[in-house]
């Protein structure tokens, strides 16, 4: 049977067209930054895509949250479900931990963007200015009170089994208290 559209596709059709469509979001991404970077530079591009990233961390989050039907506030188990939904989770290896504290940790230990980039002996790209935007907005949208520290990132140097990680705590509502991320601690 020849197929017509996609609500012909059988759910191992569908897998792997979940697969291809968030390699084609991720080439785009990165023939978007690879065209700004050759036109306005290294700086510049990085600028753009931390601006770019601000915006799309805060729609995908409501999206998934949406679409698991999360609560707002959802706190720290809320966002490891959400992380397991994000377009990175179908085409990257991740994992979690939680710590004794309570606190989430979540590293990407397979990342396609670096080991492309492994594969060209090029350095790893230096995404931890934008990371820092990206999972904290993701995290800050889920709960607003959830707390976002980079551990490793890339321009840090690699770490043994993953590329970047990232640190997930839940304060206590504190409503003078400004939420962000915190840089290496």
């Amino acid at each position: 049977m020849e197929m017509q559209s996609i609500k012909d596709l059988s759910r191992e059709e569908m897998c792997r067209l979940l697969v291809d469509f968030s390699k084609r979001w991720l080439a785009h991404d990165g023939l978007w930054f690879l065209a700004a970077e050759e036109r306005l530079g290294m700086d510049a591009a990085i600028e753009l895509d931390t601006k770019a990233w601000e915006g799309f961390t805060v729609l995908e989050a409501r999206r998934i949250m949406r679409f698991l039907d999360l609560p707002e506030g959802g706190g720290l188990p809320a966002l490891a479900r959400a992380l397991w939904f994000r377009l990175y989770a179908v085409i990257n290896k991740d994992e979690l931990e939680w710590e004794d504290s309570g606190s989430l940790v979540y590293r990407m230990t397979n990342c396609r963007v670096q080991q492309a980039r492994d594969r060209k002996s090029l350095p790893l790209f230096p995404c931890k200015s934008v990371g820092i935007v990206e999972y904290s907005g993701f995290a800050r949208t889920i709960d607003a009170r959830i707390e976002t520290e980079c551990i490793s990132c890339p321009p840090d140097e690699k770490q043994e089994g993953h590329y970047c990680a990232w640190r997930f705590t839940l304060r206590e509502a504190d409503p003078g208290a400004t939420n962000g991320a915190k840089g290496d601690t």
